[in-house]
This record gives C-alpha cells, sequence and structure tokens, in this order.
C-alpha cells in the first residue's frame, strides 16, 4: 500500500471516530471492537509483509511506539463521559478526550518522521500505520468497555 493511501486511510478511520466521540454515541458491541479488530488485522497483515526486513532497532521502536499509543488509548478512555440511559450506556468525548485525540495524533506523526530520519529506506513505518491506530482505539475501546461494566447496564444493540 502506498503512503498517500495509508494516510488516507488513517485520516478518514480518525475523522470518524473523533466525530462519533464528539457527537456521543450509544455503547454497542460493534462500536467498540469492529473497527480496532479491523485495523488490527490489517495492520498485522500489513507489517508481517515487510517484518523480515526490519532491524531490531525497527522493532524496538515500534513496540515503544504501541506502548505509548495503547497509554494514550487508555487515557482517552478513561476521559470518555459515560452516561446510562434506557438503551444502554451512552459515550461522548470530553474536552479531555480532544486534547488527548491531538497529542495521539501529534505523537503518530512525530514518531513517522523520526522513523523516517533514523530509517530513511524503511517501509515498516508505512506498514505499521493501521497496527497502531488500532492500538490506540482498541486500548480507548477496551477502557470504556472496562467502564461500561461497572454500570450493571448491558451494551445497547443498537446505534444512536
Amino acid at each position: 500500500m502506498s503512503a498517500v493511501i495509508g494516510i488516507l486511510i488513517g485520516v478518514v478511520v480518525l475523522v470518524r471516530v473523533i466525530s462519533r466521540q464528539v457527537t456521543g454515541s450509544l455503547v454497542t458491541p460493534k462500536s467498540l471492537f469492529l473497527m480496532p479488530l479491523i485495523l488490527l488485522g490489517f495492520g498485522a497483515l500489513s507489517l508481517a509483509s515487510v517484518l523480515h526486513l526490519a532491524t531490531t532497532g525497527e522493532l524496538a521502536f515500534l513496540v515503544l511506539e504501541g506502548a505509548v499509543l495503547i497509554g494514550l488509548g487508555v487515557a482517552r478512555g478513561a476521559s470518555v463521559r459515560l452516561t446510562a440511559t434506557d438503551q444502554g450506556p451512552f459515550q461522548k468525548g470530553t474536552a479531555a478526550t480532544l486534547v488527548l485525540w491531538l497529542l495521539t495524533i501529534a505523537f503518530r506523526i512525530g514518531t513517522s518522521i523520526a522513523a523516517a530520519a533514523l530509517w530513511p529506506h524503511s517501509i515498516v513505518g508505512q506498514a505499521s500505520i493501521a497496527l497502531t491506530v488500532g492500538l490506540t482505539i482498541g486500548a480507548q475501546s477496551a477502557m470504556v468497555y472496562r467502564r461500561s461494566l461497572t454500570m450493571d447496564a448491558p451494551l445497547a444493540t443498537q446505534r444512536a
């Protein structure tokens, strides 16, 4: 996949995810797990195709980047406002969620620039875009799911 297509896919996914968080939505299994699973699966396949070309340094960098992105995802999940409704838990991002998203995007852009400077001929950074986006969205979803379990209300079955 070309870098431009990967970036465009990432932008579309982030715009969709962030806009849904700003407007709010019911917490459903589909809203929590579908997109992260697709991104993680696609990202794992993309990365697997170039993994044999990666240096130890690139892999260590990718693991560190993933750990930070997971932490940012957990923080965003903790910042989401959850409200019990008759249909199930309702999630809505807060100002802190938006700030954490901006930090996540800035971090990902910064690590992409750093990786390109450190390994200018590598394609591992490009191949890992979907995986890293899936990690951070998945971590956020896992935190929202964990928090919604404490509400003693079943997840919604349809989207609002």
